[in-house]
This record gives C-alpha cells, structure tokens and sequence, in this order.
C-alpha cells in the first residue's frame, strides 16, 4: 500500500508528539484521516523516528573521541571532542522532548566533526536518565520543573567553560523542546553562554528580551503554525533592544526539519543550509 504523506497526518503528528494528545487517540485519528487502521499502519513508520537509519557520523569515527560522561555530579550526556590534540570551542547540544536519543547523540558528533568539543547533555539525568520508549520521554520531559530545567542547564555551562580541552567559549545549540531551551538560557543572561542556536524553539516572553546579552542564530520552519506564532513579537523585542541576532524561516518545511531519522519531516536541503549556517556562527562567535 503506497499512501501520500499529507500534510493533514504530519500536523496530526505533531499536535500529538507536543502533548496534544495521548496515544490511543492519536492512532485512532490516524486511522481516520486515513480512512482505516491498516492504512494507519503503514504511515506509522515514517511519521515516527526511526533510529535505524544510518548515522551521519558512526560513533567509530576515526576523527573523534566520544563515550557517556557526567560532567558534574548529576550532569550526564554525550560527549564528543576532536581526537587530535589542541584547543576547541565548547558546544553544548540540547535534545528535543525525546531526551537524549540516538539522533542527538548523532548531532553531538556531528559538531565535534566540525572541530568543536560538543556535549549532548541528558536533561532526564535526575529521571534515570532518557528512556528508550519515546512516549515515556515526552512524559518525563513534561514533569521538569522551569527551575529544575534552567538548573541543569546553568551547571552544565559551568562546567562547559572549564572543560579540558575547551578554549573557554561556550555556545549552545536546540532543536524543538531544545530550541526553547536555548531561548530561555539567553534570557537568563548567563555570562557563559557566548551564542545560542534555536532550531524551530518556542519563544520566551519580549519582556525577557531586554535581559540577552549572547547573540542568537533562529531557524524556523516554514510549515510550523505552533511557533511560528510567536516569531514577530520576538524579532520586534530583539530588533527594539538592539540584540545581535540572525533569523531564517525555511519555506514549505516542516517543524523537525533537521531530523533525518523522521522520513515524513526531514528535509535535506534546509537541514543542510541550516547547518552550514549554525557551524559558521559557532566560528564565528566562539573563536
């Protein structure tokens, strides 16, 4: 059975994978969209993450030195670094409301390729972790804190900054829930933080605008009402106080454009120039 993926099943998708709705429900309107379970079926798997498409970079590049680390008591993640000796800038990566996946360790190495010592830290480490069930990630993801949320990400700056090997710089990279997350460090001034890269995040209030200090990279899909929404008022409160910042707005893209394990969503061209984009304002601001 060949089916067209429609926008209608993505947004579907989407309104479920951001607490929309549960599960049950979720397959069940699926399956009316697409006039039966069996047609359902079949477009699960390509709405869904899947995890066994091949990395982008395999965990045994030769270039490379990564493994799991806790950073700081309470701090664990990914870690990824140049093999060959030197100093790099320092690039904390920070997952979408699946937690630290397969796909966010892949982009771990992928920074750490482009010369930068890159950390995917595990926002769930007081949770036990990220685990493999999707569904139980996106719940625990929802039972964080603000507080307990801004803390895990202030303390890995911390350490971040000092780290061996780093140069002293440290910017920070989101995607979805990530993205907001990378937002909200921006707003929280903290000196650490030297540049910040929003894939597709929500925005903080424009009366938290005024307290940026790190110049900001924002990427937005062109498909993505939910936060594409609040895009004007942001821009209009950073072009109103004068911060250092670049938007981009991917046209007939969907939301989770730069996941390639997500056959419905992914898209390479935009995820490319995204890309391209994200590693020169990392060297450009953490040189």
């Amino acid at each position: 059975m060949e089916l067209k993926m429609e926008q209608k099943f993505i947004d579907l998708f989407d309104r479920y994978t951001h607490g929309g709705m549960n599960r049950r429900d979720f397959l069940e309107r699926l399956s009316e969209l697409a006039g039966s379970s069996v047609a359902a079926t079949a477009l699960l798997p390509m709405l869904e993450n899947n995890y066994a498409f091949g990395a982008m970079v395999s965990e045994g590049d030769p270039s490379i030195v990564t493994g799991a680390a806790e950073i700081a008591p309470g701090i664990m993640g990914y870690l990824a670094r140049p093999k060959a000796a030197g100093t790099y800038p320092v690039v904390f990566v920070i997952h979408e409301n699946r937690g630290l996946n397969p796909h966010i360790k892949d982009v771990t190495r992928r920074v750490a390729k482009e010369g930068f010592i890159a950390f995917g830290g595990d926002f769930l480490t007081a949770k036990g972790g990220t685990p493999a069930d999707e569904d139980k990630a996106r719940e625990l993801i929802g039972t964080l804190t603000p507080q307990q949320i801004s803390a895990f990400g202030t303390a890995a700056l911390d350490v971040l900054v000092k780290i061996a090997g780093g140069n002293g710089k440290v910017g920070a990279v989101g995607f979805c829930w990530g993205g907001g997350v990378v937002n909200q460090l921006a707003v929280s001034a903290d000196p650490n933080l030297r540049a910040g890269v929003a894939y597709y995040g929500m925005q903080p209030k424009a009366g938290e605008v005024p307290r940026i200090t790190a110049p900001l990279m924002l990427h937005y899909a062109g498909i993505d009402d939910r936060i594409n929404a609040g895009i004007e008022d942001y821009e209009a409160a950073l072009m109103a106080n004068g911060k250092l910042f670049e938007a981009f707005v991917y046209d007939g893209v969907n939301h989770a454009f730069n996941n390639e394990t997500n056959a419905a969503r992914y898209n390479k061209a935009a995820a490319d120039l995204a890309w391209g984009r994200t590693v020169g304002f990392f060297r450009t601001y953490l040189a």
